[in-house]
Formats: C-alpha cells, structure tokens, sequence
C-alpha cells in the first residue's frame, strides 16, 4: 500500500471517517492500569515544574523512586501528593491495599502490552520506511519491524470511535516543537503507541495517544503529552505536561484529606447521561470516609 502522504489521505473502506460504525483495530483493554496517568516499574523523575493530570505509581518498587516531585506522604499512608500531580503519587510500599492495587495494575499493563503488540493482520508495515513526518494516518493497525521517527507534524484523522494502533519494533522518537494533530474527532484514548524500545519525545513537541512502552520514556522540556504513559522501566520528565483523561482511582481511603475521595464521584457514568439531565446523589462523611449513594 502506498504511504500517505498529507496531500493525498487513502482511506479503505473500514477507514472512512463519516461512518457511523468505529474504525480500525479491536481495542486494546488497558484494565486497571487506566486509573494511572504514569505508571512505571522502576521510576519516574521530574525536572520541577512538571504538571500531571491523574494518579502516578511505581511498582514493585517504592515511592521513594518518584524523584523530584517533593512528596508529601498523606496521612492514611496510602498515597503521596505534589504540587506537580493533580491525583495520587503511589509507590509499592505504600499502605495497603496500595500495594495490591499497584501490582494489578502493573500485571495489566504488562498483558496491555503484549495484547498491543501481538496483534495480527496489520493494515499497514513498515509505512514510510519509518519516516512518518508529514503523514495523514488513518484508523488502522501499523506495524514497523524498525524505529519510527516523526520530524515534522502528523495528522490523525478520524472518528470519536475510531483507533489506532501503531506497533513499532524499535525506537519511536519525536523531534522538538512537531505535533501531533488529532481532526475529525479522533480521540488522544483511542490511540495506542506500542513500542519495544525507547520513546522520547522532544522539547516542546506536543504527543498525542497512550504510550506501552517495553523500556524507558523521556519527556523533554516544556513537551506536552496528551495520553498515559506505561513504562516497564522509567519514565524522565522535563518540566514537561501529561494530560491523561479518566486516570482517577476510585475513593478506597480512609483519610481526612477529603480530596482524594470525593473528585471522583462523577466517574464512568453511562454514556446516555446527557448535559440536561439531573443527578441526584447524597454525600456522606463516615469515619471510613466520604461514601457516595
């Protein structure tokens, strides 16, 4: 198949953007590990100051791998904060059931990874050589046997519902100041970057997608990253953005910090609540804490 390039866009038939029905592969389930934003197995570091929408964990090793975020340790024992983290920093010796959490999130980001990489039939291989600056991807299954690099600007082009998942053997390596543009409605979500070696991403680029990562991610300064980042090794930020929806635990704590329990109330309503409709809910503050009905 010829590559795409951004002024000529091939879309097969199972790609059309204006159909109703989703596009591309069969998603990749990411289980417990969607409640984290960052999760790595051995560390995760920051240049101050770096910002991370949802909960960051390590595992199986300790908090004391979240290198400079100044924790500050709540006083459940359960979970950590930072003025760099608006959610939970979690490490493996934290308070239980942290420790459980942690390790069935780590168990279904490894077999997240294995999913996103072994699937078969891709659409696409070895696109452009690797070389996909420039390109219009549609919703599909890539495969490269090599690195990817991303020069200049992509576009992602397609549905709400549509995915992608880009499976790369190698490196995948993004250059300052590119971005990665999502029209059409696609949705940073329903992108998957799986990659068996490291995944940088340059200063001030802007990545768009959830990042499975064999090995190690790095952040650059001032870089933006418009998904979640699993790393089975480390991940280094430079005061750099992670944006993640939906990275929120659900409220297991037995805390006076209230925070942390409540700002999840509003999690994975069904998707026919609409904007008019009334939700009606009663808060109440237990000594286990705060409980919603």
């Amino acid at each position: 198949m010829s590559p795409i390039s951004s002024s000529l866009c091939y879309l097969p038939p199972k790609a059309v953007i204006s159909s109703a029905l989703a596009a591309g592969p069969a998603a990749v389930l990411l289980g417990t590990a969607k409640n984290f934003a960052i999760l790595t197995e051995t560390g995760v570091s920051t240049v101050p100051g770096s910002s991370v929408t949802g909960n960051v964990g390590v595992s199986p090793i300790t908090a004391a791998a979240l290198t400079g975020f100044s924790l500050v340790e709540d006083i459940s024992g359960q979970f950590w904060t930072s003025t760099q983290i608006n959610g939970r920093a979690m490490g493996a010796s934290d308070a239980v059931p942290t420790p459980a959490i942690l390790s069935a999130a780590v168990s279904d980001m490894q077999t997240a990874y294995t999913d996103a990489m072994s699937k078969p039939m891709p659409d696409f291989v070895n696109l452009n050589a690797g070389t996909i600056g420039g390109l219009i991807l549609v919703p599909g299954l890539y495969k490269w046997t090599t690195g990817v690099t991303i020069s200049a600007d992509i576009t992602i082009a397609g549905g709400a519902s549509d995915t992608w998942i880009f499976q790369i053997s190698g490196t995948l390596a993004q250059a300052a100041n590119v971005h990665i543009n999502l029209i059409g409605g696609a949705v940073s979500q329903n992108i998957i970057w799986v990659v068996a070696d490291t995944v940088s991403v340059g200063a001030t680029a802007v990545f768009q997608g959830n990042i499975l990562a064999k090995t190690n991610v790095v952040i650059e300064t001032k870089a933006i990253d418009g998904g979640c980042i699993y790393a089975q090794t480390e991940l280094a930020l430079g005061m750099a953005t992670v944006l993640c929806s939906g990275a929120v635990l659900s409220a297991t704590c037995n805390t006076t910090s209230a925070a942390p329990c409540y700002t999840v109330a509003f999690e994975n309503l069904d998707d026919s609540i609409v904007a008019d409709d009334y939700l009606g809910f009663i808060l109440t503050d237990t000594v286990e804490g705060l409980s919603l009905r």
